[in-house]
Formats: structure tokens, sequence, C-alpha cells
């Protein structure tokens, strides 16, 4: 493809050449998109309600989503509720090895079963007192002589899909949805090293933001901003060398891959301790003793080798052998429509992104950190969702390291990305061909769901 022999260099594969522990092979694939339309992206799709309202009905209720994970809802009637502008699930563990999501509704007179996440052995409406079991049987009706007309056989509460994958728990409301594993086509082959499965939520903070779920998820999953919106990260992150992978046939997944430890090809011939120094700065996991370079080594080896060091002791496992980049870089991938993963193991963070109740104009954002499990699986109770409040900031969640300065700069930006569309009078967005290139897989695939 042309556009990659223009890009700056050196580029991610370039890199990967000269690691100490080599790259995977999921790692060492390039796929930049080909075939993409350079025509603008229209832009009432981030304001208009007429749009939101076509989303509710051709994505929110169309598609797989990240609800939970499994450590959320471990015993027996542990469940949560799961919101998506209008519609509401309770979540639930029905059985040992079954989870369900049942409509959150009373189908006496509409009332929300549940409002908050919990445990119970019952479904008990609290406005009547109407009840199911955990099966969505309906079991009690309070005056029942006075429902002769009601057969409690035909009243059980409906049900979404439910599906899970890596330690996850998805759900769809369409009944004639495609199966969640071909749904997320070859997701789990690239995060099979990943061992999702194996970890817990120790971080989860969330913020209402000033715009758009699509504004904001876009602001997450591309790199051309970086020098503009995160200049205090240059000196140890590739940015305009980002590889970007869009793959043929693949309609849900797409994937980015930053390396870490060298700095932006716009700062070439700084010192080696100078891009250590800014990344121990930036980034707590690199503290400790002193790191230092000698001879024939390279800052990206030694933090390499500080990362390793780190993630053994915290998960107890020898990981002398893990790869430079699955220890350092920020390997990103997106599942359509609303969920961000991170590979590797050294940055354990997913995004998640939703319309704010019913406006078009503001989405709820969340930020998790995924920590290794003990050897033995054991694990602290997850961590309960953090909601910063409309005057705070995301470094107001400590848990969040130097990852709450990077989101309240894309959040300043993403505010007046808002504004600036509402005033606009050019009728699209433009993008480029490659750094861009997964926020317009995303839109073709977005129209694709919008068409049917």
């Amino acid at each position: 493809m042309d556009i990659i022999a223009r890009r700056p260099g050196p580029s991610v594969q370039e890199v990967f050449e000269t690691d100490i522990n080599p790259a995977p092979a999921v790692m060492r694939e390039e796929s930049p998109a080909a075939g993409q339309t350079t025509a603008d992206v229209s832009i009432e799709r981030y304001f208009a309600r007429e749009w939101h309202e076509q989303e509710i009905e051709k994505v929110w209720r169309k598609t797989w989503q990240l609800a939970c994970r499994l450590e959320h809802i471990p015993n027996v009637g542990d469940h949560v509720v799961y919101e998506i502008v209008r519609d509401s699930l309770i979540v639930i563990r029905t059985g040992p090895d079954e989870i369900r999501a049942y409509i959150n509704s009373c189908l006496h007179r509409g009332t929300m079963l549940r409002t908050e996440a919990g445990c119970v052995n019952q479904l008990r409406c609290p406005f009547h007192g109407w009840t199911w079991d955990l099966q969505g049987q309906l079991k009690i009706i309070p005056g029942q002589w006075d429902f002769p007309h009601v057969d409690k056989a035909a009243m059980n509460l409906p049900q979404a899909q439910v599906g899970t994958w890596g330690g996850f728990v998805f759900v769809n409301f369409d009944a004639d949805c495609e199966p969640l594993d071909s749904y997320l086509e070859n997701l789990p082959e690239h995060f099979s090293a990943f061992n999702l499965e194996d970890k817990y939520v120790a971080a989860h903070v969330a913020k209402v933001m000033p715009c758009n779920w699509k504004l904001a998820m876009e602001a997450f999953v591309e790199a051309y901003h970086v020098p503009y919106a995160h200049p205090q990260v240059l000196g140890y992150y590739g940015d305009s060398n980002t590889q970007y992978d869009v793959w043929d046939g693949v309609r849900h997944v797409s994937r980015m891959i930053s390396v870490q430890g060298v700095p932006s090809p716009a700062m070439k011939g700084i010192a080696p301790e100078r891009t250590i120094e800014e990344m121990r700065r930036d980034v707590p996991f690199f503290a400790g003793k002193p790191i230092e370079v000698g001879p024939g080594e390279t800052a990206r080896g030694k933090l390499a080798e500080r990362a390793r060091e780190k993630i053994s002791r915290a998960i107890g496992r020898d990981m002398s052998a893990l790869s430079d980049t699955e220890s350092l870089d920020l390997i990103e991938y997106m599942l359509f429509p609303n969920m961000v993963p991170w590979g590797g193991q050294a940055l354990p963070i997913t995004y998640r992104f939703r319309p704010y109740e019913d406006d078009p104009e503001r989405s709820l954002m969340e930020i998790m950190f995924l920590f290794s499990k003990a050897p033995d699986g054991s694990h602290p109770e997850p961590a309960k969702m953090t909601m910063l409040g409309p005057d705070q900031n995301w470094c107001d969640a400590p848990e969040l390291g130097s990852a709450a300065m990077v989101a309240d700069q894309d959040t300043d930006n993403l505010r007046r990305i808002q504004k600036g569309l509402r005033t606009s009078r050019k009728p699209g967005v433009t993008l480029a061909r490659y750094q861009e290139s997964r926020i317009r897989h995303y839109h073709e695939t977005l129209d694709a769901y919008m068409a049917k």
C-alpha cells in the first residue's frame, strides 16, 4: 500500500526486529486497510436525534455488548444491572454454570425489578410484590384471586441472549442474533496468549463525557492526535509510526500497536536516558531502582527487562520469556460497537463507551484495569465502579495512575469537538487514509448495521 511507504520510521515491525525477546507471530502480522473510501463521514451521526433513535433499534438492540465480568457474579443469585439508553437487563447467575439476562421490567405494570447489583434468591417487584424465581418463572401474584385471567406459566420473564469470552459476559437483545463466537471473529485467536479469563477488575472508573459516545471512543483508537493532545509522552511513545490493522472480511474487530520505550519519530536522536527518565516519570510501573543503559543496550530493552521483573513478581510466575512488545507496548483492539480491550501484559486496560441515558450528546466512558489473579486463581473482590461527578476530573481517581492525565486531556478536546460539530457548516468529518483507518472501518460497519 503506497500510504504505508510514506509513514515515518522506524515501523512497528522494524522495532520488533531489534527486540531482545521476539514478538509472537500474531504481533508480526500487519494488515493495513485496503479499499476504503476517502469520503467524509456525516456529522449528524454525532448529535441528530433521528440517528440516535435508529442506533437504538439497529445497533444497541442488535449487537453483542459487554455487560460485566464473570467475577462480578460468582455465586448463584449474584447480578448486575446493565443499561443501554432505554433498555435495562438483569444479568444474573442462575446456576453454577448458567447466566441469564432478564428484561428488567415487571410483567404486571412495568416496574423495574432491580436498580442495582446484589445477590437475591428471587426477583420480586417492590411495587406490588409479583415474584419470579431465578429461572424466570412467575411464582407469586399477591391477591391472585383477582387475576383469574393471568396464566402464570405464560408469564416467564423475557430474556436477552448471553455469551462469555475471556472472563467477560456479553448480552444481545436480538433473539435471532449471530452466535457470539462468530461475532468475535479473530479476537479470541489474537488474545489467546493474554489469558483475560485469569484476570479480575482491579480498578473501575466512569465519567459522563460531554460528547457523543462515538466521539469519545474515537479519541482512544488512533495516535494521530498524540503530539498535540499528549505531548508529554513523545519521549517514549511511538505515535506517527503506530501500526493500524484492519483485516479483510473482519467486520467487528480492528487493532493498533504503538511501541513504547522508543521516542516518537519526531524526537529522533534523544538520549536513551531521557526516554527512560520520562517513562519512569509518567508510568509508576517502572519506578524503583535506577535503570541504567550499558554499551550495546537500548532504552526499550532495559524497560522491557524491568517490566518482565515487575510482571513476574505481580503474578507469581516467571515471565522472563515474555516478548518485549507484550511487556511494554500499547496493543489495543476494538470490538464493535463499544468495547476497547488492550492486549499484552503491561497495560491491562479495557474501555467501554455508551450513550448516557437518552442523550446523543453525552456518553458514559468507563476505564477498567484487569490485573492477574494469583496462581491458585484467587483474587481480591472486583473493584466497585467509581462514578466521577460532573465537577471531577479523571485525575480525581488516583487508581488510574498516568491514564487519568491522558483521559483528562482528551475530555477537554472532546467537549470542543462536540460543540464544533454543532456549529460546523461542513457536512462531514475528513479522515486520514491510514492513521484514522480504524475509525473509517468502524463507521463502515456502523453504516452496514444502520442500513439493515
